[in-house]
């Protein structure tokens, strides 16, 4: 009898997600906000995927990485935002089991392959201005491809992996998930079974995939530097600062705010900091991302103005 009972309490139809506030009188304030927030998100990131996609001015590999970029944000916003607002509205947020098995796996795969697209972003700064001749060579469209494909393929191996590990374990049926989304870490705490391989994969993964994107984008800027200093034109610095800038700011935000929630031990975890810091991943820097490239690009505000042209034209 003792058995069943725990067959019983161990498997679980449904999760609860707590969401991001209890308290009531900032229910309807927060989802007007957030809503606001997703449908800019949503609106910006498709906007510059179809104007890289379709003004032919933009078939460099810049854009081409910047169109991946806007896929990639638009898609873990997509996974998390509409849960999310449903939890302001409704009194229980509950996800079914596999589906917030699937929101996890794409979570992790969109969010893994953002920054080691962003590395990529680096790394064609750095060829386009320290070796502005070979450009067209070294970053060819296969190339180009190849530093797309392998870190979709790589994060949706490590993806499945955790997943799969999490889901595999057994829950004490508490059912209740101290976040807006499911993620792995307030997942782990409701599993009876050991979590200490799981925590140390993911500790190690998440490290490794931070250190090892991020160096490439210190290594790439720290040769951009030396380059700019070698350069004797005020206007020359102004212009290379001017095309970083974008990519610096999306890497810094996005970089601090990761380092904050993953690479830390579970001990010194705060649920209510670190949902403060997910708000930031998965739903600001989303909307700020294609914002950010599109005031900061003069190219992209003059596809844009083209585009919409052209548009006005057609509907006269």
């Amino acid at each position: 009898m003792a058995w069943m009972d725990k067959q019983n309490l161990t498997m679980l139809n449904e999760f609860i997600l707590m969401g991001i506030t209890d308290r009531p009188e900032l229910q309807a304030p927060f989802f007007g906000l957030f809503l606001i927030i997703y449908v800019i998100s949503v609106v910006s990131n498709l906007g510059m995927i179809i104007v890289t996609k379709m003004d032919s001015r933009l078939k460099t590999p810049m854009y081409f990485f910047l169109r991946h970029l806007a896929f990639i944000d638009l898609g873990y916003s997509t996974a998390v935002g509409p849960k999310m607002l449903a939890n302001f509205v409704v009194n229980q947020n509950i996800i079914p089991y596999h589906w917030c098995a699937i929101q996890l796996a794409f979570f992790i795969m969109f969010i893994i392959s953002e920054l080691f697209v962003l590395s990529a972003m680096a790394y064609d700064r750095y060829v386009a201005i320290c070796n502005p001749l070979l450009y067209k060579i070294i970053m060819s469209q296969r190339v180009c491809w190849g530093l797309v494909v392998v870190p979709y393929l790589y994060s949706a191996f490590l993806s499945l992996l955790t997943t799969i590990k999490i889901f595999i374990s057994s829950f004490c049926g508490y059912n209740v998930v101290s976040h807006f989304y499911c993620d792995s870490l307030p997942l782990l705490t409701l599993l009876c079974s050991s979590t200490h391989d799981v925590e140390l994969m993911i500790l190690i993964s998440s490290a490794f995939n931070l250190v090892s994107s991020l160096l490439i984008v210190l290594v790439s800027y720290m040769l951009i530097l030396a380059a700019i200093l070698r350069m004797n034109s005020a206007e020359g610095r102004y212009k290379v600062f001017s095309t970083c800038g974008s990519h610096l700011t999306v890497v810094f935000v996005l970089y601090g705010t990761l380092f904050f929630t993953y690479v830390k031990p579970k001990s010194s975890h705060s649920f209510d900091t670190d949902k403060m810091a997910s708000v930031f991943y998965t739903v600001i820097i989303p909307m700020l991302n294609p914002l950010i490239y599109s005031l900061r690009n003069k190219e992209v505000k003059g596809a844009l103005y083209r585009i919409w042209k052209n548009l006005s034209k057609s509907s006269i």
